[in-house]
C-alpha cells in the first residue's frame, strides 16, 4: 500500500488532545486510522535564514517540521494567505489587502516547503495537500522533479468565477490548482463554482463529471465533504469535567435551557448578527428571560491583522450591552470566552446545550455543527441551528437552516428550537445522525484517496507538463 504524505500549513501536535475541530484534526485523524507523514511549519518563527527540518516518530505517524522566517510569515501567512484569499474565497472583497510582496513571499515559502519536503518522499507516495495556505506547491514540487500522485483539498470555500478574477493573481493560482492529479471541495457548490470558471476563463475541456483535460493529462476535481470521528467524539462528550456537570446540574434545577456557539474569532463566523439575534429573541419572548442563556467560545486566531481586533472590540461591547439590559444579579444572559478551550471540555459543553448555534456568514464545512449533533443524547437531544451558507448545511437538511444576515429570521428559528417537541426533535436528531455517521472522517479519507489511487489518464512521462496558455483571463 503506498505511504500517505500529508501536507498541510501546520502540523498539529499528535500528542495533544486539546484540538478543537477543523483541519487539524480531520487530518490527525485521517493520519492516525492509516499512518504516514505528515508535513508542515512548526510554528516557529526565526530571524534571518530559514532553519533545518525537524522528524519525529510518533506511533505509527512520521512529524516533519520546518520553522519559517519572521518575513516570510509576515508575507506568506499574514499576508497573500489571510488578508487576500481568506477574505476572497470568504467573498468578502472589501476585506481583500493586496500588495506584489505578499505574492511573491506567498509562492517563495511554498517553493521552500517543497525543497524541504523533496527528499522525504517515496516513489509510491501518494501527497495529499490542504487548504488555500498552499495551492501552489504541487507546482513547486513538479519542477523539483515530482511524479508522484498529487491532490489538493480546499477546506474553505470557493467562490464564483467573478470573485475569484478579482485576484491579481488568479491565472496563476487556477493553473496551479490544475498541477495536481485531484482537486477536492466541500460541497457541490464549490466544485461547481470551480468548474464554472475554468469553462468561462480558459480553454481546458472540463467534463460533466469533473475531469479536466489539461495538456494530455485529466486532472480530476470532485466534492469530498469532511466529516468526523463520530463514536469517538461521541464518547468523549460522555466524560463530563466537574465544573461542567455541576453548571448543567444548577441550570436544570432552575430550568435554564443553553444555547450554545463555538467558533474561532473570525469575521466569515456572523458571531455580531448571533449577538443581536439572541438580544431580539430576549426581546420579543420576555417570558424567556432567565430560562435561557447563551454561550459563546470564540477562541483567538490571527490577532496580528486589524480586522480580527476590531470584532474583539465589537464582541465585547455588544456582550456588555446586552448583559447590561437583561441580566439580572442571578442571570446573566451571555458569557463571552476568549480563550481556548479543551476539545475535551468542549464536546461535554456541546453535550450539556439544548441549542447549537451554528451560523457563519460563508463556511467550507463547519465541523461544529457535525460535533454538536454527534454529542447529542439522542434519547433527549438538541436543535441544530445551522446558517443556510455553512458547508454543512447540504448535507444536514433536517437542521433549522436560517439566513445568517436576518437577525429576525435567526431569532424566530432559536424560539422554535427552544420549545420543540422532543418526538420531533428525536426525529431531527435521528436523521442528521445518520448523515455525519454516513459521511465521516473514514469516508472522507477513504473517498479522497481512492480517487488519487487510480491514476490519470495519458502517459506517466507527460502527465505533468505545464497547462497551455489560457484563451481567456
Amino acid at each position: 500500500m503506498s505511504r500517505l504524505v500529508v501536507v498541510s500549513n501546520r502540523v498539529g501536535d499528535l500528542r495533544n488532545p486539546t484540538q478543537t475541530g477543523g483541519l487539524a484534526v480531520g487530518l490527525a485523524d485521517a493520519l492516525k486510522q492509516r499512518g504516514g507523514l505528515w508535513f508542515g511549519w512548526d510554528g516557529e518563527l526565526l530571524q534571518g535564514k530559514p532553519g533545518d527540518i525537524t522528524v519525529e516518530e510518533i506511533g505509527n505517524v512520521r512529524r516533519a517540521c520546518v520553522p519559517m522566517t519572521v518575513e516570510d510569515y509576515e508575507q506568506y501567512y499574514v499576508g497573500y494567505a489571510n488578508s487576500v484569499l481568506w477574505p476572497l474565497f470568504h467573498y468578502r472583497l472589501d476585506l481583500v489587502r493586496y500588495q506584489p510582496e505578499f505574492y511573491e513571499g506567498y509562492c517563495r515559502v511554498n517553493a521552500n516547503f517543497a525543497a524541504f519536503l523533496m527528499p522525504l518522499l517515496e516513489r509510491d507516495d501518494l501527497v495529499w495537500v490542504h487548504d488555500y495556505h498552499l495551492i501552489p506547491l504541487a507546482d513547486s514540487l513538479r519542477k523539483l522533479g515530482s511524479r508522484q500522485r498529487i491532490g489538493f483539498f480546499l477546506h474553505i470555500p470557493f467562490p464564483p468565477a467573478d470573485l475569484v478574477s478579482a485576484s491579481p493573481n488568479h491565472v496563476e493560482m487556477v493553473d496551479a490548482l490544475l498541477q495536481y492529479d485531484v482537486v477536492g471541495f466541500q460541497t457541490s457548490s464549490d466544485l461547481s463554482n470551480f468548474l464554472h470558471y475554468l469553462r468561462q476563463n480558459t480553454g481546458h475541456e472540463v467534463e460533466d463529471d469533473g475531469a479536466i483535460h489539461v495538456g494530455g493529462r485529466l486532472v480530476q476535481a470532485s466534492r469530498f465533504p469532511i466529516g468526523i470521528d463520530v463514536d469517538a467524539f461521541h464518547d468523549m462528550a460522555l466524560e463530563s469535567s466537574d465544573d461542567i456537570r455541576i453548571d448543567k446540574m444548577k441550570r436544570e434545577i432552575l430550568g435554564v435551557k443553553q444555547i450554545i456557539g463555538i467558533d474561532r474569532l473570525d469575521y466569515s463566523k456572523g458571531l455580531a448578527v448571533r449577538f443581536q439575534a439572541y438580544a431580539r429573541l430576549l426581546s420579543q419572548h420576555p417570558e424567556l428571560e432567565k430560562s435561557v442563556s447563551f454561550l459563546q467560545v470564540a477562541p483567538p486566531t490571527r490577532e496580528d491583522i486589524s480586522a480580527y481586533s476590531e470584532i474583539r472590540t465589537e464582541l465585547e461591547g455588544l456582550a456588555g450591552s446586552i448583559n447590561g439590559k437583561f441580566a439580572d444579579f442571578d442571570w446573566t444572559p451571555i458569557r463571552y470566552i476568549h480563550r481556548t478551550v479543551a476539545r475535551d471540555k468542549l464536546a461535554a459543553l456541546l453535550r450539556a446545550s439544548q441549542v447549537g448555534f451554528v451560523t457563519p456568514l460563508r463556511d467550507g464545512m463547519n465541523l461544529v455543527a457535525k460535533e454538536y449533533v454527534a454529542a447529542q443524547n439522542p434519547d433527549d437531544p438538541g436543535v441544530l441551528v445551522l446558517s443556510q451558507f455553512a458547508g454543512a448545511a447540504e448535507e444536514m437538511q433536517e437542521a433549522l437552516l436560517i439566513n445568517p444576515h436576518d437577525v429576525d429570521d435567526m431569532a424566530r428559528s432559536l424560539y422554535a428550537a427552544l420549545v420543540m417537541p422532543l418526538d420531533e426533535r428525536r426525529d431531527r436528531h435521528r436523521a442528521l445522525l445518520g448523515r455525519i455517521r454516513r459521511d465521516d472522517a473514514k469516508a472522507w479519507l477513504d473517498g479522497f484517496l481512492d480517487v488519487l489511487r487510480r491514476g490519470s489518464g495519458g502517459s506517466r512521462a507527460a502527465a505533468h507538463e505545464p497547462p497551455p496558455l489560457r484563451v481567456a483571463s
